[in-house]
């Protein structure tokens, strides 16, 4: 974890945020490369989960929450950690967090804390008008969940996704960007016929799994570990956790819930007796029917759902991890690598003028980045140092998957050198074919 975080502030991938002013804990900033990184692990999930599917639609919803949503959710009364305070050290930890030289007698009783941020919504601070930074990225999408079936054609598999900001006061943050108070998750609420949502929640666990495999996650990295009894979140018949190991340990990358139909019965009134038949659901604060109606047999269905969700910040520390190695050279020499899938690489290429400022070379090394770029690939850059060598190293190290190099060639035959991260190895390619070979490399 240590190289990893130095590494993440040298090469700009991750900071401590108001790092200047010393930091507050659990608050991280992503960099020039961190951004990038980050940006491409939402873009495959997008991809994976709304491009690839026809029964998949987006939502991007607000981050302030009212709070009657999340009083129906459940979240006010259950969202909590038992906190206990050390007398000996004056420190607070969650009870399941207790570190060894806390001793038992030292310790008061534990008391249940509210993980919520809570703000005041408008310019009278009277306690009445409050609201709060959602806590998970789902709520919002079950209250949307009319809005969704009346603005499109989905029937009944089918479901919302959506990447966003989630908010937790978390007691104790933890191990870098695993647990931090402000985090992104990727979550999907996909939505059955009750009475086949065991099957789906089968589905759903294997095609999450292959996703992070597809990431660069080996399978043999991964666990799967069901959740019993008093683990179950208070909504949930069945989850599943998609464990990795960590560089401190063995945690959740990603977690599938069954949470049946308590969501949207949540934000409906008397759901489990309603005449579904009726045209509105009354609510004490909702008067929306969130129900779908079955085209064949004209009922209306309170569907069953089942959540993929997923931490975007856990995702990038899995990445980082998985990608790292260091590697000893012929010549005695080590170099760091990221060997990201090359979807993922926050720059897909550094194209490096062998000479630094010479014009002609820096100019036809900025004409190929710049075609590059236009190919809606990913970021390109031109890497005008003048020492080729440590360019190399330097694109390794933040994992760049291949080089262009502008040599003297380049202005006489039309020739570069094509360098691959991985294998070192280099060929020479007709500027003519860079475009195809870039293409073809990123499919």
């Amino acid at each position: 974890m240590e190289d990893l975080v130095a590494l993440c502030k040298r090469r700009g991938f991750i900071f401590q945020s108001s790092e200047i002013y010393g930091g507050i804990q659990g608050l991280y900033d992503y960099g020039p490369l961190g951004v990038e990184l980050k940006n491409n692990l939402k873009k495959s999930w997008w991809s994976s989960m709304v491009y690839e599917r026809d029964d998949v639609e987006g939502l991007d919803a607000s981050i302030l929450t009212h709070s009657d949503v999340l009083k129906y959710s459940g979240h006010e009364d259950t969202f909590t950690d038992p906190l206990v305070d050390c007398k000996s050290c004056g420190l607070r930890f969650r009870q399941d967090q207790i570190p060894d030289y806390c001793k038992d007698e030292d310790l008061t009783e534990p008391r249940d804390f509210n993980l919520m941020f809570k703000t005041n919504v408008g310019p009278i601070d009277d306690g009445s008008n409050y609201a709060y930074l959602r806590p998970e990225t789902a709520q919002q999408i079950f209250i949307n969940f009319k809005n969704i079936t009346d603005s499109t054609s989905q029937t009944l598999p089918f479901g919302i996704a959506q990447i966003g900001k989630a908010f937790r006061n978390e007691i104790t943050p933890r191990n870098f960007i695993f647990r931090v108070r402000e985090f992104e998750q990727m979550e999907l609420e996909f939505f059955v016929q009750p009475g086949t949502d065991e099957d789906w929640h089968k589905t759903w666990v294997k095609e999450r799994t292959q996703w992070w495999i597809d990431q660069g996650i080996p399978e043999n990295k991964l666990k799967i570990i069901n959740i019993d009894g008093d683990d179950l979140s208070h909504y949930s018949k069945a989850t599943v956790d998609i464990m990795y190991m960590f560089p401190h340990g063995i945690e959740e990358l990603e977690g599938i819930a069954n949470r049946t139909d308590f969501d949207l019965g949540s934000h409906t009134k008397n759901q489990g007796d309603l005449d579904i038949t009726a045209d509105i659901i009354k609510n004490d604060s909702s008067t929306a029917k969130l129900a779908i109606q079955d085209l064949d047999t004209k009922k209306w269905i309170v569907p069953y759902v089942i959540e993929p969700s997923a931490g975007v910040d856990r995702g990038v520390l899995a990445i980082l991890n998985e990608a790292y190695s260091e590697e000893t050279l012929s010549d005695g020499k080590k170099r760091i690598v990221l060997s990201f899938k090359p979807h993922l690489a926050p720059i897909k290429a550094a194209v490096i003028p062998l000479k630094k400022n010479n014009t002609e070379l820096v100019s036809m090394a900025k004409n190929i980045k710049n075609n590059l770029q236009t190919l809606g690939v990913g970021r390109v850059v031109v890497e005008n140092t003048g020492n080729i060598g440590k360019s190399y190293r330097k694109h390794d190290e933040i994992g760049t998957p291949i080089c262009i190099t502008v040599d003297f060639d380049s202005l006489e035959k039309n020739i570069v050198t094509i360098r691959n991260r991985d294998t070192m190895e280099q060929t020479k390619m007709n500027i003519d074919m860079i475009e195809d070979f870039f293409v073809d490399y990123y499919k």
